[in-house]
């Protein structure tokens, strides 16, 4: 009988993790997985809420349709420059806020909640603050940049299709800066000062002390930041359908604001979901090879 004891007592403590993991298991197969592999179907199906007939199975055909479609590779080419400029700009300002902040000074306490204040404002009314701001009716950045001679008249950015991207490029930027701020400085502070302390005593002086010890220090937190900033922004649609419904004449149209715009605009969900999928593809591609570099670098190093 002790054998048998012995055996079962070993089987519950091998199964215990697994019991305090399954109800996330539980939900995340219900919330995640199983929605992913039904959207997934409907780039397949002919799935469309005006057409009561339509549902059947059309394989490839709505990836060959995407192939053709010069509206899908407008919105391709716009979602890299609104990925590429948001969330470098973001990273930038990020950084140069969190080394500041990481140093004391009188009032940092009230700097720092009033920087972190951005990430807190739905994305929404994020999108309506700068639409208004752009809006040379009750906005001051039309008539301010008149007044700096980078426009020849006071008018609405958003209504030129040349330069219509940069105003939710700009509200982005504005919003996503607390993110990398966040993170950058809570690992900033985590670094000894003993290190920066043993630096300087040996001569170098505050760019070599960042080259040489901040930015590899801050390396992983940077590369996991970036990842996800870089995903999320891909997938990121509220500025654009808020601020420009993807206008004028689609110049802001990026894959997340076409995706909307194909489901629930013309309620046709097959092609909407055969444009996620394409977004899908890319965005693991994207995450896949940043993994390899990092790794790759860290042999290197």
């Amino acid at each position: 009988m002790r054998p048998r004891r012995v055996s079962a007592r070993r089987f519950q403590f091998a199964l215990e993790p697994y019991l305090y993991i399954a109800p996330s298991v539980v939900l995340i197969v219900l919330i995640v997985l199983i929605p992913l592999v039904v959207g997934l179907s409907y780039a397949f199906h002919d799935v469309s809420l005006l057409n009561p007939a339509s549902g059947e199975f059309v394989g490839l055909d709505q990836f060959r349709q995407l192939a053709a479609d010069d509206n899908f590779w407008n919105a391709l080419r716009n979602t890299v420059t609104w990925t590429v400029m948001s969330v470098s700009l973001q990273f930038l300002f990020g950084l140069i806020l969190a080394l500041r902040l990481s140093r004391p000074f009188p009032g940092r306490a009230l700097v720092q909640a009033l920087t972190f204040l951005p990430w807190a404002i739905p994305s929404y009314l994020t999108g309506l603050d700068w639409a208004w701001l752009f809006n040379p009716v009750v906005g001051p950045l039309p008539h301010w940049l008149h007044a700096l001679g980078l426009m020849s008249t006071p008018v609405n950015v958003l209504s030129d299709p040349q330069h219509a991207l940069w105003g939710p490029v700009i509200a982005n930027i504005w919003w996503g800066i607390p993110f990398f701020a966040i993170t950058l400085l809570a690992s900033l502070q985590s670094i000894p000062p003993e290190v920066y302390e043993a630096a300087a005593i040996d001569g170098a002086r505050a760019w070599k002390q960042f080259r040489h010890i901040t930015l590899p220090l801050l390396a992983p937190t940077i590369a996991i930041t970036v990842l996800l900033r870089t995903v999320w922004v891909a997938n990121f649609a509220d500025l654009i359908v808020v601020m420009t419904h993807g206008g004028p004449a689609d110049s802001t149209q990026t894959l997340s604001s076409y995706i909307f715009s194909q489901a629930f605009e013309r309620l046709d969900f097959g092609y909407a979901s055969a444009v996620a999928a394409v977004l899908l593809v890319l965005l693991l591609a994207y995450a896949m090879a940043l993994m390899a570099l990092r790794r790759l670098v860290k042999r290197r190093v």
